[in-house]
C-alpha cells in the first residue's frame, strides 16, 4: 500500500510580521493541499492522512473553514483523512462539527473519535483524534486492544509529543514511542513537530508542508509511505511541497573590506523571491562601513520576499577617517567624542552603549550628506 502522510496545515495562521504580504503567505497553505493532490495523483497514492490542525484555530471564519474542503474537492480520486489537533480540537458544538454539516464531499473522512476505521480491504486505520488543546495522558492507549481484521495493516494517526522527546510540539499531548510495538501498528503517522523527523523506522513526523517560522522547517514536505504488508519496515520517501522557504543564517563581518563578500553571499542564494531570511550580522565596521552596509542591504531586501536583519551584535567602531569627516566644527566634534566615549564605555549598560553607537551612526549620516560650504 501506499500513502502521503502530511500534517500541520494550519489554514488561516496569521503571518502579520510580513506586513501586506500576509495574504501571500495564506494563500500558499492552501495551494499547497493542491500540490498534495497532484503529488498524490502522480505517486498513484490513494490517501493523504492529515496527522492534525488542519486549521490554526478552532474558531475560523465560514469562509477560511470550508476554503481547504474545496481544495481537497478537486481531487475526487483521494480519499483525504483528517484528524483534530491542538490547534484546532474536537469540542461539542465546535469546528468539526461545522465542518461535518457542510456539504462535505465524499472523498473527505473527519475522525472524531478514538474508533478503527477500515479505509481499505487490507488497511486499519487507528486514529486519536484531540478534544482540547493539551490532554496530561496518552490518548493513543487505546490502540493496543482495537480489534482488527486478520492480516490488516495497522496504522496509527495521532498528534502530540513522543515521551522524551523534546521541545516536539507547542502543548503536552504525550505518546508512548513504544506504540507501535504495543498495538501492533505498521505505522504511527504524527502531527504537532513542524520538522520532518523519523523517530523510528515506523513512527515518523511529517513536517508542515508549508512551514510558518524560522528555525524550523526549511522547506515544506510531506511522506511518501510505502507499507507491503503488516510485519513489513515502511518505506519512507520525503517530498518537498511547500513553496515558500523559510532561512535562518548568521554572517561575522570582520572588516569594511568583506561587506562585498557578504552581498555576494547573500545574492546567490537559491530562489530570493521565495525566501523569507532573518539574517544575523556579527563583527566590526566602521561607520563609513556601516553606512556602506545598509545601503547595501537595501537593495538586497528588494531581492528576497522578506528580509529581517539583526543587527545588535555588530559593533560600529569611528576609524579615523571617521573621525575626520565628524570633525565638521567644533561643537560636533565634541559631540562626536562624548558618544565615542559613551559607547566604548564598559561600565556603561549594553543598553546605553548601543543608544550611544546608533546617536554617533547618526550623526555621522547626517553630516556626510551635509552640504559643505561652497558646494552646488
Amino acid at each position: 500500500m501506499r500513502f502521503i502522510h502530511s500534517a500541520d496545515w494550519q489554514i488561516g495562521k496569521a503571518f502579520r510580521q510580513v506586513g501586506d504580504r500576509e495574504a501571500v503567505l495564506q494563500k500558499a497553505r492552501l495551494d499547497v493541499i493542491e500540490t498534495i493532490g497532484r503529488l498524490a495523483h502522480e505517486e498513484d497514492a490513494r490517501l493523504v492522512l492529515v496527522a492534525g490542525d488542519v486549521y490554526d484555530t478552532d474558531s475560523p471564519t465560514p469562509a477560511t473553514m470550508r476554503a481547504p474542503l474545496e481544495r481537497m474537492r478537486g481531487f475526487p480520486q483521494v480519499q483525504w483523512h483528517l484528524l483534530p489537533g491542538n490547534h484546532d480540537p474536537h469540542r461539542p458544538q465546535g469546528l468539526w462539527e461545522r465542518v461535518a454539516a457542510t456539504d462535505l464531499p465524499e472523498n473527505i473522512h473527519l475522525h472524531l473519535e478514538n474508533r478503527v476505521a477500515q479505509i481499505a480491504p487490507d488497511i486499519a486505520l487507528l486514529p486519536s483524534p484531540l478534544s482540547r488543546k493539551s490532554e496530561a495522558n496518552d490518548l493513543t492507549g487505546w490502540m493496543d486492544d482495537a480489534p482488527t481484521p486478520e492480516g490488516a495493516i495497522r496504522i496509527g494517526l495521532a498528534h502530540g509529543s513522543v515521551t522524551g522527546f523534546d521541545s516536539s510540539g507547542e502543548a503536552g499531548n504525550p505518546i508512548d514511542p513504544a506504540r507501535p510495538k504495543s498495538a501492533g501498528l505498521s505505522y504511527l503517522a504524527l502531527g504537532d513537530w513542524h520538522r520532518t523527523r523519523r523517530i523510528s523506522p515506523s513512527i515518523w513526523y511529517s513536517g508542515t508542508p508549508e512551514p510558518d517560522r524560522v528555525d524550523s522547517q526549511e522547506e515544506g514536505k510531506v511522506l511518501l509511505v510505502d507499507i507491503d504488508g503488516p510485519r513489513a519496515t515502511p518505506a519512507v520517501t520525503e517530498k518537498i511541497v511547500g513553496r515558500y522557504i523559510w532561512r535562518s543564517l548568521e554572517e561575522t563581518i570582520s572588516g569594511d573590506d568583506e561587506i562585498p563578500g557578504l552581498e555576494d553571499r547573500l545574492r546567490t542564494l537559491p530562489s530570493p523571491s521565495q525566501t523569507l531570511l532573518r539574517l544575523t550580522l556579527r563583527g566590526l565596521l566602521s561607520l563609513a562601513g556601516h553606512a556602506e552596509l545598509q545601503n547595501r542591504l537595501a537593495g538586497i531586501e528588494a531581492a528576497f520576499f522578506c528580509l529581517t536583519v539583526r543587527q545588535d551584535a555588530l559593533t560600529t567602531a569611528p576609524s579615523p577617517e571617521d573621525l575626520q569627516r565628524l570633525e565638521f566644527d567644533g561643537v560636533l566634534a565634541t559631540v562626536a567624542r562624548e558618544l565615542q566615549a559613551r559607547a566604548a564605555d564598559m561600565a556603561l549598560a549594553l543598553e546605553e552603549r548601543q543608544t550611544a553607537e546608533a546617536a554617533l551612526i547618526q550623526l555621522y549620516g547626517a553630516i556626510t550628506n551635509m552640504p559643505r560650504q561652497g558646494s552646488n
